[in-house]
């Protein structure tokens, strides 16, 4: 069965942001753009749900690209034991970014298949005329009145945004930034949807060009 999609698109900007290379080891390093499935849990935290598909198409970058060394006491999970059982942390060195603001641009759709949907779920796009219209509907409405599901961040929870919302028309992408290339760019880690094993999946040879980035159209892995 063919499902309509529909246009997605909001703004946000703030202090600092990071989109972890996955091959930057214990110091982590950021990309010098929103990854896919950063971008789609950006628009995830304000429409999420899972008859739910956000599918991410670009990202325009509105503020010049300035990285930063950044340090915080890491006191999380991936600690030695020995650092648990005493109640210590260490120093997490990483290189972010500083003063983003991106426009962003996805659209939206049902998922492809009903299988794992809850029931009350299908019911509610079988009982809508057009279910993508309507979330896309409920999505502007949650924008324009700044509600989410959760709150939006920057790549590290800790980054919480100066801004997000509608488009504003005194933001615009930098056209004349130098075209930047993307041997590899992390897609997403749990490439087949809500409580999927992890799977990554990386896109390859992505370009920054004319201060935006297009994401590579995939084959839907929810059929």
């Amino acid at each position: 069965m063919c499902h309509l999609s529909y246009p997605l698109e909001m703004e946000i900007a703030g202090t600092t942001a990071m989109w972890t290379r996955p091959d930057s080891g214990d110091c982590p390093v950021t990309y010098p753009a929103p990854t896919f499935s950063a971008v789609k849990a950006i628009f995830e935290s304000i429409l999420w749900g899972p008859a739910i598909e956000i599918v991410p198409i670009r990202v325009e970058i509105c503020r010049p690209i300035q990285y930063h060394s950044y340090t915080t006491n890491y006191g999380g999970p991936l600690r030695s034991n020995d650092q648990i059982k005493k109640g210590n942390s260490y120093q997490l060195l990483a290189t972010v970014l500083i003063d983003v603001c991106y426009k962003m641009y996805a659209r939206v759709q049902p998922t492809h298949s009903n299988k794992t949907l809850p029931e009350k779920a299908v019911l509610w796009d079988k009982n809508t005329t057009s279910p993508g219209h309507a979330y896309q509907n409920i999505f502007c409405r949650r924008l324009v009145r700044g509600q989410c599901y959760s709150t939006p961040f920057l790549g590290w929870r800790e980054f919480t945004p100066s801004y997000w919302g509608e488009l504003r028309s005194e933001t615009n992408p930098i056209v004349d930034l130098a075209d930047i290339t993307i041997p590899s760019m992390l897609r997403q880690v749990f490439s087949n949807g809500n409580n999927s094993p992890v799977d990554y999946v990386f896109d390859n040879d992505l370009v920054i060009a004319g201060g935006a980035l297009c994401f590579p159209e995939r084959e839907s892995r929810h059929d």
